[in-house]
């Protein structure tokens, strides 16, 4: 017997989502003025090295090594909207903090450091207390629906961001420029402030309850024994480990040094290229109605490296040179937003409601704190060998990931035809929780 599910309403007719839409959406195109005037300010008027700067980039992830315990403390606060107004405006101090120095002639490298992590710590508290709020801003049968409208911002920011954040660092200089990503993080403190709260009331204090490690400890344990998040895990963090290894500011180095491009196509090649993430933003939904969310997640872990092999092939005229790295990029956004807005929509849906926050913080501090790592080794290898040979092993160490979520993929009951509302129904084998832990989206294994 065949079950009914009710039809999404549009979300552009939910206030709610809306309002938390537009505060993120500002918010992103603040971040990317940020990334360019932060750098900026060090080697301008601080006349950093490259290491230094280098230095800077990696504090601002490091806050996420502490994210499995940061989430497992999330997960105990009765009000995670409360918690992501409260990182915005933390954001938006410790950013206003630097134009206040600047101006009194004070601004220092440790001071630009400790903006990085603080920073970054707010950005964690944010991204750990979002998971719960977001399940209970957006229907169930929306979840891919409201990511691609999020991930479709957020390709959009990246598309016409840096240009904008250019205009204001020249117009403005770079520690004004950051006022407007302070500004913009007020903007969405905000817009979410203003969004009804519906959250459940605070439940009673319980004396014996576990301590916060071993609460970390077991939201790990879940990621561990999940056969969806362990093998997803797994995927993103190989992913993000070779897409560091080889990160934007080495494929700048190859286009210049191997292909011999001017700055000016080597811009024009990336912002063509930037465009396949937004295109990928607007089509996952169709994408992922027509493949089913599993096949859509797999054909993003295939597609985001894969085509890396053209921008390592490339020869011949400069049309030709500059099109392969644009047409890699391009092909790259497109795969990386069909794995991440179908791969979130699948994580919001097989968490349990009482582990969403230390559940993220234990993903994000493997996924996220391999990326200093993935710099690290990165840096060694443009060292020890040839830019060409070097982004060719980047593409070849990141697909059999994808190979293996496939495996894990078909395995866990995702399979052609199967939205995120009509998963098989009873508990995982493998995962060691009880019944209600699991809700009505666990797998076969």
């Amino acid at each position: 017997m065949s079950r009914s599910v009710p039809l999404p309403v549009s979300l552009w007719r939910d206030r709610r989502f809306t309002r938390f839409w537009a505060g993120n959406s500002v918010s992103q195109f603040g971040d990317r003025i940020t990334e360019l005037a932060l750098p900026l300010i060090a080697v301008g008027a601080l006349n950093a090295s490259a290491n230094q700067v280098a230095w800077l980039t990696a504090l601002i992830w490091t806050p996420n090594l502490l994210a499995i315990l940061l989430g497992a403390w999330v997960d105990q606060q009765p009000r995670k909207r409360r918690l992501m107004i409260l990182a915005d405006l933390l954001r938006a101090g410790v950013l206003l903090s630097l134009p206040a120095a600047y101006a009194l002639g004070a601004v220092t490298l440790a001071h630009l450091y400790a903006v990085a992590v603080l920073a970054g710590a707010a950005g964690v508290l944010f991204n750990t207390s979002y998971p719960p709020f977001f399940v209970r801003l957006v229907p169930r049968a929306s979840y891919v629906d409201a990511n691609s409208k999020l991930s479709t911002s957020r390709s959009a920011s990246y598309v016409a961001g840096p240009a904008i954040g250019g205009a204001l660092v020249q117009a403005l200089t770079a520690p004004v420029a950051i006022v407007v990503d302070a500004l913009t993080f007020l903007a969405s403190a905000v817009l979410i402030g203003g969004i009804p709260d519906d959250e459940p009331p605070p439940a009673t204090r319980d004396k014996d309850a576990p301590s916060l490690a071993r609460r970390a400890g077991e939201g790990l344990a879940f990621v561990v024994r999940h056969p969806v998040l362990r093998a997803s895990l797994g995927c993103a963090a190989t992913v993000n480990f070779f897409t560091f290894v080889a990160g934007s500011g080495l494929l700048v180095l190859f286009a210049s040094r191997s292909l011999g491009l001017s700055a000016g196509t080597i811009g024009l090649a990336l912002g063509v290229g930037a465009t396949g993430a937004l295109l990928g933003a607007v089509c996952a939904p169709a994408i992922s109605r027509r493949l089913g969310v599993g096949r859509s997640i797999v054909a993003g872990a295939v597609l985001f490296p894969a085509p890396i092999a053209i921008a390592a092939a490339a020869d011949g005229p400069v049309w030709l040179r500059a099109g392969a790295p644009a047409g890699a990029e391009f092909l790259s956004g497109f795969g990386v937003m069909l794995f991440d807005i179908d791969l979130n929509s699948l994580q919001a849906s097989v968490i349990p409601d009482r582990m969403r926050s230390r559940v993220a913080g234990a993903y994000s501090t493997i996924n996220y704190g391999i990326r200093p790592l993935g710099a690290v080794a990165g840096g060694l290898l443009a060292t020890l060998a040839g830019r060409r040979r070097e982004r060719g092993w980047r593409g070849g160490g990141r697909e059999p990931a994808g190979g293996r979520l496939m495996r894990r993929s078909r395995g866990c009951g995702l399979r052609r035809g199967r939205g995120l509302e009509d998963q098989p129904y009873g508990p995982a084998d493998d995962v060691i929780v009880d019944p209600e832990v699991i809700g009505d989206f666990a797998y076969q294994v």
